[in-house]
């Protein structure tokens, strides 16, 4: 699949529901074709055929104050990963550096659903933290990093990746008030970058969400 192609529309054709069963809804949330056709989305049970706008307004009521970005300069395949995972943890807003095309296929069409904002450089970036009260905190196995198992996170933050391979950059390390790694013990020498967002989104999770009103 090329990057300026979608991706996928559906998570499948069989995962979900069949037809609304009894009275129809009187409500306009609701999307009345997947009312009567059923609905296959990867979507909770709670946004069961709901329209795609009362989904996302749905969310934004329950967003956190938790924002990451990732450098894409060679156009990093694990984006659609990290917006997938951002999408599961109501993060407030993804944030793509760099090329403005990228490939959607692993965002599984939780992009529909996710906040994205685009820029051009790293210095862009951090000027919006820095006028949205954001603490710029990188994420990278460098010398010299702070264990993120043992980082207290700011709670209004802004997580960064780099792309795979290289990394952080050394302008977005130098923007960021520290940069933390994830604990290893195995031969290789990085996680996947989607995989270590996941990771370090979680860990904010842990520190700063209300776990009462998870899913």
């Amino acid at each position: 699949m090329t990057e300026e192609e979608p991706g996928p529309t559906e998570w499948s054709t069989t995962t979900g529901v069949g037809p609304w069963s009894g009275p129809l809804p009187d409500d306009t949330r609701y999307d009345q074709e997947l009312l009567r056709d059923g609905d296959t989305r990867n979507v909770v049970d709670a946004y069961r055929y709901m329209t795609r706008e009362a989904i996302v307004a749905d969310i934004d009521r329950r967003r956190h104050p938790l924002h990451v970005a990732i450098e894409n300069f060679g156009n990093d395949a694990n984006i659609g990963g990290v917006v997938r995972a951002a999408n599961a943890f109501a993060v407030d807003t993804v944030h793509i550096v760099g090329r403005r095309r990228w490939n959607r296929r692993g965002a599984m069409v939780t992009d529909r659903y996710q906040r994205l904002r685009h820029h051009d450089t790293i210095a862009e970036l951090l000027v919006f933290a820095a006028d949205a009260g954001l603490e710029v905190i990188a994420v990278d196995n460098v010398p010299g990093s702070v264990r993120l198992e043992r980082a207290a996170l700011p709670r209004n933050c802004l997580l960064i990746f780099g792309q795979e391979g290289p990394g952080i950059t050394d302008d977005a390390r130098a923007g960021a008030v520290r940069t933390v790694s994830i604990a290893q013990f195995g031969s290789t020498r990085s996680i996947n970058a989607a995989v270590a967002a996941g990771i370090a989104m979680h860990t904010w999770i842990v520190q700063h969400a209300d776990l009462d009103v998870a899913w």
